[in-house]
Parts: structure tokens; sequence; C-alpha cells
């Protein structure tokens, strides 16, 4: 019998403060927007500018929204219609899980392009700030995928040194998917925007940043999803593939167009109106 890792049974709940509970999976979300939120303010001061300090504040609200809709409604829609029509109010309880990533996307997309346009910004150009960060997000959220126990992977062989047997899935060692989509939706993806995003050159092509990480977690989550357990009541969709990679080609398609677009246009040295940033407040 060769070794095989068992999973640590840890508390989902991270701390009990009086009759609240605070989740591993909800302090990832908070702190994943705390975070980002203060990367993207400076990330839109730099050359050129696409947006200020303030203007970031108050889209906080509007991702955090667009997170949490997008995500609840992206998982009722992409994966389990038919039971939320059957009880409609199970929608409203997200403490017991249940959010898409694709739809958190969809929903961060309806608060950027509303927020843009509501603060005369350039949508793509502060897409571009916004988006260099989300991949730290999403690399929390798998975290606290594995410390919750669930998205577990597929059956692994026995000699693969980190198989694991995660109790819930039965006795066979698994692959533990969701590190390895921490690690490349979350910090290989993180790690490529940030160093791209440092070219000044690449800055003045709004969308193309956006389209880098469309494109770039397409590839990372389509990969990820041959380790990854399909939902059992979905399964595997026509030739093998799974609901995850059906729902990454779309993405995958946009990212590639944005980046196109963005190289073919000329160059944008300036994004914001003098004014806007002359009248930023210290």
């Amino acid at each position: 019998m060769l070794p095989v890792l068992i999973f640590p049974q840890f508390d989902p709940v991270m701390v009990h403060v009086g009759p609240l509970a605070i989740r591993w999976y909800a302090m990832a979300y908070i702190t994943a927007l705390l975070v980002g939120w203060r990367l993207v303010r400076h990330l839109v001061t730099l050359t050129p500018r696409a947006g200020t300090p303030e203007q970031v504040d108050d889209f906080l609200t509007w991702a955090t929204l667009g997170v949490v809709l997008g995500g609840r409604l992206g998982y009722i829609l992409f994966y389990q219609p038919q039971v939320y029509l059957a009880h409609p109010l199970a929608a409203l309880q997200v403490w017991h899980g249940g959010m898409s990533f694709h739809g958190g996307a969809l929903g961060v997309v309806a608060a950027l392009a509303l927020f843009a346009r509501r603060n005369g910004l350039s949508f793509l150009a502060f897409s571009d700030r916004v988006t260099i960060v989300v991949p730290m997000g999403l690399g929390l959220g798998r975290v606290a995928n594995f410390i919750n126990g669930e998205l577990w992977g597929r059956a692994a062989p026995a000699d693969l040194p980190w198989a694991m047997i995660f109790p819930q899935a039965g006795p066979e060692p698994r692959h533990p998917s969701e590190l390895y989509e921490a690690l490349l939706e979350g910090a290989v993806l993180f790690t490529v925007m940030w160093l791209v995003a440092r070219s000044e050159r690449i800055r003045e092509r709004p969308g193309f940043l956006a389209g880098l990480f469309l494109f770039g977690y397409a590839l990372a989550r389509s990969f990820c999803e041959f380790f990854r357990e399909p939902d059992a009541f979905i399964g595997f969709l026509p030739f093998g593939t799974t609901m995850g990679q059906l729902l990454c080609i779309p993405m995958a398609i946009a990212g590639a167009g944005l980046m196109a677009q963005a190289m073919l246009k000329p160059p944008c040295p300036v994004l914001m109106p003098a004014e806007a940033v002359e009248g930023e407040h210290p």
C-alpha cells in the first residue's frame, strides 16, 4: 500500500463572534475585495490614468454587488435552473453555497459598464486596471474551496505524491484540484497580469489587459477541469467536456478579440480629460 494523503477536516467556520459565524469562504471574498481595492487605487493612477482613487472607492460597492448578484444568478441559470424554479426562495439562501465565477464575471462587467458610463470613464481602460487583481480573488476563493472540502478532483493514481482522499467523495485518492486552480487561476495568472501591466505601451491600448485576463482564465480553468470532478447533477457533457469548459469558450473568444482589437488600434496616451485629473481630491 502506497501512502496517500487524507484530507484534513478543516472547520469551514473560521471564527465565531458571539452568534455570528465568519466562514473561510466569506473571508476569501472580503480579503480579495479589500486588497484588490487598495491595489486598483494605485493602478488607475499609472500613466495613462484610467481613473482616480476616489472613483475606485466608489466602485468597490458596485463590484461587490456585481460579484455577489452575478455569481448567484449565474449559478442558478448555468447549473441548477430546475431546482430554483421549483424552489425560488432557495435562491436567497446564499449561506448554503452556490456561486458561479462566470456569472460573477458577467456581474462585474455589467457593473463596470454602468459605472464607467456614469462617471465618464473609458470602460475598457478602467476594466484593464480592475482585471489585473481579479486572479488574486480567484486564488483565495479556491483555497477556501479546499478548506471547505468541496469541488474535489477526479480519481488520481495512488502513486501520485499529493493524491488525497476526501472522505465525502469516497475511499479512492483524488487530485486536490482546488489547489491546482488556486495556483493557475490565481497565483500564475495574477503574476502574468501584473508583469504585463507594468508596460506603459500595453496600458496605452485599452482592452488588452482585460482580454488577457479573459483568455488566460479560460485556458487555466479549461486545463484544471481535466482534473476536477464534474458536478454530480450535471456530469460530463458531449465529447467528455464539462460545464466549466463550455462556459470558458466564449470567454476565450472574447479575450482574444479584445487583445486583437487593442493591438490593431492606435495607442491612447491620454485616457482621462485633464480637468478630471486636476479636479481629483487630495
